[in-house]
């Protein structure tokens, strides 16, 4: 992977400032440390830097096509590009790098704006047609790689991430209420939102194309769709032997991982004590013909710690993990490091662990690892799946039936969600859905703690709203395969491919690639019949369990699903360092005007006393820990000022235009 950015002119007549390109360069330089690359043109100016993987020796970007009249500068992967090499090459296409980013000026030749359905991994690309003035910044399917922009006057902004966007000078760093919400909604930020104002995310299977000007006027960026995820008719999913199936879903999952082996750098794996991980482990084992290096974390807390199972898992493999011992202070000494690399506030504390981990790949000098997220979503791994098909069983036995009754009734136990309101959040998302009770309680925390100023911003708004959801599809699908398709738009690139994936890896400069999100693997899963996913109510991933069993022991194959996740409040306020209470001081909160100052104080004392958070409960201890994850947020994003933890200095808006130069029509 590698750090994109650049500006776009939307009267298409300026030269860029070469020093605007090269301090939003500098500000991704973890994404690429290996080289750098500009591109300068009338309305135009990219920049670029490399994590070196595929053509380690050629492949500076920005990347031309033969003329020099299309060019690209891309983060991300292509794993079949040898394929597509050939396949241009036979239509005549001339390639003069090794990258695999070059198929797509190529491509582009050859299907212009069709070419992302011809592309194959995970990506974020900025393409530039210079003859027809023509800009395509595109994003993978499923948003493993990610790319934001910000409209500022008459200039587009865009990059790898937000730090460069600031970097920039344009873009002034402010909260946005709405954004915040969600994290305090879904755990997660999704579809466009981010935490700061005026900044979006291009969403995962879209593309922004700005046609620039021949004349005067400006260009209107029109984001398009290109791709979603889909499933079958309720009753036209497909089934039959498990033997034959697994057979099926083996071929696939092995050519996923075979093709993510791909790279001119070794590759490396993730290993935890649960089967997502082992199974593509051991199918990389089996690919090759040799074990792949991995990687386990030791955490310090009994109810934590998997490295006895993934020592196990290990042993069949025939691999020799390195195990990362995380220590008692981790997630205090490294949490500053985390909001900085993820650009919001984490309210997961096990992300710093993951931090530590990709740490140590690089310490050894590796850049690609191997990881098992996405098969959860593809085969219904959690336990809110179970619960949400046992409450459809009882709410209405096996009939199509897109509302519960008994579920709102859940949902309302503990919360202050009227029904009206409940209501309305089913018909957002087409729900109830597995995730409407999590999501219920996870959002008590908001009515806690938030102050009454920053519910007045928000006015009626819910996150819900947000939400790019098919409902006219969903209602024609199995209750489970709506629930897998939430889970697919929110959780997956809110909280596990950014937070817990491409962000912390890349802080660290390592890519993250991920089998279970192979184009084909989604499609096969979505395509089955959701008894081979959750089996009887209770026995999630059946055919994934299945498929492992013949390549690993059966108790690693059927070991139960544990949700890695760290103490919540008490990470921060049991023995409170210094920075956690400046940030909860009354001052701070003030300050920030996030939260209630009188209930945070009240409830933060009562864990300090008691030296836990569970007379709270898990959510609130959630939401305080969301509360101590935001102030610092806003200490490190929006100025500093509120303890003493240093901050980077933010850049000011420079003196000159970011196109300096103008350029006659």
């Amino acid at each position: 992977m590698c750090g994109i950015a650049g500006a776009i002119d939307l009267a298409g007549k300026r030269l860029p400032d070469r020093a605007m390109l090269q301090r939003m360069a500098a500000a991704l330089v973890h994404r690429g440390p290996d080289d750098s690359g500009f591109l300068s043109a009338p309305g135009v100016g990219f920049a670029h830097r490399r994590l070196s993987i595929v053509g380690l020796l050629d492949g500076r970007q920005p990347i031309y096509n033969e003329d020099r009249t299309v060019a690209v500068i891309c983060n991300g992967e292509f794993f079949d590009h040898p394929e597509r090499r050939a396949e241009l090459e036979a239509k005549g296409h001339v390639f003069s790098t090794h990258s695999d980013s070059e198929i797509l000026v190529h491509l582009y030749e050859e299907y212009g704006e069709e070419l992302f359905s011809h592309l194959k991994g995970q990506f974020a690309f900025a393409l530039v047609d210079l003859t027809r003035g023509i800009v395509l910044l595109g994003r993978d399917r499923v948003g493993i790689c990610p790319l934001f922009w910000s409209r500022q006057g008459d200039t587009v902004y865009f990059a790898s991430e937000i730090k460069a966007l600031i970097a920039s000078g344009a873009v002034r760093p402010d909260a946005d209420p709405r954004g915040l919400d969600h994290l305090f909604t879904f755990f997660a930020l999704s579809s466009r939102r981010t935490a700061f104002k005026g900044v979006q995310a291009l969403e995962p299977g879209h593309y922004l194309r700005i046609e620039l000007p021949q004349g005067r006027g400006l260009a209107s960026p029109v984001e398009r769709k290109y791709w979603d995820f889909d499933f079958p008719d309720w009753g036209d999913e497909l089934d039959g032997d498990v033997e034959q199936l697994t057979d099926s879903f083996q071929s696939v999952f092995e050519r996923a991982v075979d093709i993510r082996l791909r790279a001119d750098v070794p590759v490396v794996g993730y290993l935890s004590g649960g089967v997502d991980s082992a199974f593509v482990l051991a199918t990389a084992a089996r690919v090759a013909g040799r074990p792949v290096p991995s990687f386990t974390l030791r955490i310090p807390k009994k109810n934590l710690d998997e490295v006895d199972e993934a020592m196990e898992a290990a042993q069949a493999i025939g691999a020799h993990p390195t195990v990362v011992q995380a220590g008692s202070d981790l997630i205090t000494d490294s949490y500053a490091s985390l909001t900085r690399a993820a650009e919001c506030p984490v309210l997961d504390t096990s992300c710093a662990a993951l931090l530590a981990l990709s740490r140590e790949v690089r310490s050894q000098g590796y850049k690609v690892v191997l990881t098992g997220e996405g098969a959860d979503e593809g085969f219904a791994g959690y336990i809110w799946f179970k619960m949400r098909e046992i409450a459809r069983m009882l709410d209405y036995g096996d009939t199509f039936a897109p509302t519960a009754a008994l579920s709102r009734a859940v949902r309302r136990i503990g919360t202050k969600q009227s029904t009206t309101e409940l209501r309305r959040i089913d018909a957002l998302i087409g729900g109830p859905l597995a995730q409407s009770v999590m999501y219920s309680l996870v959002s008590t925390s908001r009515d806690r703690y938030f102050s009454a100023g920053f519910k007045e911003e928000l006015g009626g708004h819910v996150a819900y709203e947000d939400l790019d959801l098919d409902l006219d599809r969903m209602a024609r699908w199995h209750p489970l395969n709506r629930s897998l398709y939430l889970g697919y738009k929110v959780h997956l690139p809110g909280l596990l491919i950014s937070q817990k994936g491409d962000r912390i890896a890349m802080a660290n400069s390592v890519e993250t690639r991920y089998p279970f999100l192979d184009e084909d693997v989604i499609s096969f899963a979505s395509q089955l019949s959701p008894r081979w996913k959750l089996r009887r109510r209770m026995r999630d991933k059946y055919l994934l369990r299945h498929a492992a069993g013949r390549v690993l022991p059966r108790n690693v194959a059927q070991r139960p699903k544990h949700m890695f996740q760290a103490p919540l409040a008490d990470s921060f306020l049991v023995n409170a360092p210094p920075f956690v209470r400046e940030l909860i001081s009354e001052e701070s909160l003030k300050r920030t005007g996030y939260f209630d100052v009188d209930q945070v104080q009240r409830d933060c004392a009562l864990v300090a006393a008691q030296g836990s958070s569970r007379g709270l409960g898990r959510f609130y201890s959630l939401g305080l820990g969301g509360v101590v994850a935001t102030q610092l947020w806003h200490h490190v994003y929006l100025g500093g000022g509120l303890c003493s933890l240093p901050v980077d200095a933010q850049p000011t808006a420079a003196e000159e235009a970011p196109f300096a130069q103008a350029v006659s029509a």
